[in-house]
């Protein structure tokens, strides 16, 4: 996977890659059309029961066959038995897993040992520090996603944290952007963070769990224009 390679600010340099764009959340073929058609790099796809864009297993698999191939998918899981976990790679195929629980390095790593796919772990920002102890998932996951601090849901809040804590962060590991993003805000997201990847749930719905296609192109379109800019 290609990411901005970063100085030791966490800024970007000139010659950059497009940011690449998460949509979350999806849960049916017209959700998954609309961000392949907008341009989004990821989609992501909800096992949480809790959530409100929770997908069951066999749904979450037809989806993934309907993405277009450069569309890679992401399958989120949150505090997951290692044999549900297994069950769901094994069916749905995903390109990447996202855990967005309390999952131990340790756990990760085990993971990473035997599976080719990507592991991201989304991290609830909540201070400085908890970007300092960040730098324990070297060798654990492939990505971080910062996100803000989980309320009575691990995301999909539309609450966003303090972006200015990353200004002066050393970026140890790929990394993306999420937290209350929408096409109203991301630019200034990414102006002031300079995030290689940006993710959106909630941001691009008319309610809880339903995806509104309108959204979904504004968002992916002020991406691309900040890209352009």
């Amino acid at each position: 996977m290609n990411f901005r390679v970063t100085n030791a600010t966490g800024s970007a340099n000139r010659a950059d890659m497009p940011t690449q764009i998460k949509i979350c959340g999806l849960k049916d073929e017209a959700g998954v059309d609309a961000a392949a058609r907008a341009g989004a790099t990821h989609i992501g796809l909800n096992l949480y029961e809790k959530s409100p864009r929770y997908l069951p297993l066999e749904h979450a698999a037809a989806l993934r066959m309907r993405t277009p191939e450069q569309v890679k998918v992401v399958l989120l899981l949150v505090n997951a038995e290692p044999g549900y976990t297994a069950k769901a790679l094994e069916i749905v195929k995903p390109d990447v897993v996202q855990f967005h629980g309390t999952e131990t390095t340790e756990w990760l790593r085990v993971l990473k040992g035997v599976t080719s796919v990507e592991i991201w772990k989304a991290l609830g920002v909540k201070d400085a520090e908890t970007l300092k102890k960040s730098a324990r998932y070297i060798g654990a996951a492939d990505l971080l996603l910062f996100d803000a601090p989980a309320q009575a849901l691990p995301g999909g809040t539309g609450m966003r944290f303090d972006w200015s804590l990353l200004a002066d962060h050393r970026h140890e590991i790929p990394w993306g952007l999420a937290g209350g993003l929408t096409s109203a805000n991301v630019a200034e997201a990414l102006r002031q963070t300079q995030a290689p990847l940006v993710d959106t749930s909630s941001g691009v719905e008319s309610a809880p769990g339903i995806k509104d296609m309108d959204k979904i192109a504004q968002f992916c379109k002020a991406v691309r224009d900040h890209d352009n800019s």
